[in-house]
């Protein structure tokens, strides 16, 4: 579990979590409505070298920074009406072509790669927590995140 006291914190875990991950790699990025999912996408994405604006996908569904060396697509998919449709926002070229941040996970059902970190975002009193689990094969590329 890693304590977030601040933005610049989330900020920080974004950009850690950054810095081992490679194409093909998948961050499912959970926690209720305003956990600081899209702040920490922000980290990751800025820390990777995008100098571009990063906004919530919440009503494009996704967003891609494809100027960078490794491609990300942004997922948000609080408003996917059913798993399959994620398939028409790009998901198969997404997982084979870049890192994938993926908010709201749960609602791509069979979809959901088994190969992934999930990322958890709850609140902890002004904070936030945040937990790592990898779900996937060999030693997790972010056994050593800190903040």
């Amino acid at each position: 579990m890693i304590t977030l006291a601040s933005e610049a914190d989330t900020l920080a875990l974004g950009a850690a979590i950054a810095i081992p991950a490679r194409r093909g790699h998948v961050i499912a990025l959970s926690g209720p409505l305003g956990a600081g999912k899209t702040t920490l996408a922000r980290g990751f994405i800025e820390a990777r070298g995008d100098t571009e604006e990063v906004v919530s996908p919440t009503f494009t569904l996704v967003q891609v920074y494809e100027a960078l060396e490794t491609p990300i697509w942004h997922f948000d998919l609080y408003r996917l009406e059913k798993p399959e449709d994620a398939l028409e926002l790009g998901l198969e070229e997404a997982l084979a072509s870049a890192i994938t941040l993926i908010e709201w996970p749960e609602r791509l059902g069979p979809f959901l790669p088994a190969s992934r970190l999930d990322l958890t975002l709850s609140a902890a009193g002004a904070g936030r927590n945040a937990e790592l689990v990898y779900r996937g094969v060999g030693e997790s590329p972010w056994s050593n995140v800190r903040l």
